[in-house]
């Protein structure tokens, strides 16, 4: 077995040996207790049957901990500079593979079917960019991709706001989007002292399982995503108001969003985080003959 990679004492003799500085811009905190490492690899379930894809595995601490249980890790990293460090501290493991590319720009899909032949499954593990990770997300789940979970550590504010329930002030169009393709489920809390640097955040891991089928059925999907993003744009006020506002020409429409809402069983004096998935699925399809 082969020292880990995260703690801090070989993490600042790697980064020494390299001389690498890190980049604020890229929101590189590096992890530096194994243990919580042991964690989220547990709660991806992986094993050798199992592809892993990372995003951003800054020295690989992570990577590491992924190549010892999965079949094969392909890790997508955006600093040039880190390329010979992963390739340094990588060395010991033959199932990873490293891909320099910003994962927004990828073709993930074709990855998948290029690096992951004759695997059962493929999970996304990994500690997000925290300045990137409502993109990220939004990316992998948009491009239906063949995998069965994601388990991402992110800002716990963000993690919050995920796996948020109707009527909470976390609640709002990231939770309806994530839920839509996701089971979410906040599974454990990150100290900001196993990091380095230390981030000025709390940071918190998040389980998404893959659903097979959305929990509701939509004309559109894109369209749903904008009249949730719609009826949070003032979280004080009505449906009815933010839809006004947020619809094209949805002032002189008002009649018609009244009748959408009802027909949607939606009261036009609640609030648009009062509203489940099930309800913004109905007005969504309600509301796309008007404004679709």
């Amino acid at each position: 077995m082969h020292k880990d990679i995260a703690t801090p004492v070989r993490t600042k003799e790697i980064l020494d040996r390299h001389g690498f500085s890190f980049k604020k811009s890229l929101g590189q905190n590096f992890l530096i207790d194994p243990n919580i490492l042991e964690k989220i690899t547990g709660f991806a379930g992986l094993d050798k049957s199992a592809g892993a894809i990372e995003i951003g595995p800054g020295i690989g601490a992570l990577t590491e901990h992924l190549a010892r249980k999965a079949g094969k890790v392909v890790a997508f990293e955006i600093d040039q500079r880190l390329l010979p460090v992963l390739e340094d501290t990588l060395s010991p493991y033959d199932n990873v593979k490293v891909i320099h590319s910003d994962i927004l720009e990828a073709d993930v899909a074709e990855v998948i079917r290029r690096e992951f032949s004759g695997l059962e499954r493929v999970a996304v593990v990994a500690n997000l960019p925290y300045y990137v990770t409502t993109p990220i997300l939004m990316k992998l789940l948009e491009a239906k991709l063949p995998i069965d979970s994601l388990t991402v550590m992110m800002q716990n504010e963000v993690a919050d706001r995920i796996s948020a329930r109707p009527s909470t002030k976390e609640y709002g169009s990231l939770s309806i989007a994530v839920q839509y393709y996701t089971e979410a489920e906040k599974v454990m809390m990150v100290p900001k002292t196993v990091f380095m640097p230390q981030p000025n955040v709390a940071s918190a891991v998040v389980h998404l399982k893959m659903r097979e089928h959305p929990p509701v059925q939509v004309e559109n999907e894109e369209f749903l995503f904008k009249v949730a993003r719609g009826s949070f744009v003032q979280r004080r006020k009505t449906i009815l108001n933010n839809l006004q506002a947020s619809m094209p020409d949805g002032k002189q429409h008002k009649e018609k969003i009244v009748a959408a809402l009802t027909a949607a069983g939606v009261d036009p004096g609640r609030r648009g985080e009062t509203l489940t998935l099930q309800e913004f699925g109905r007005l969504a399809d309600s509301l796309y003959p008007v404004f679709g």
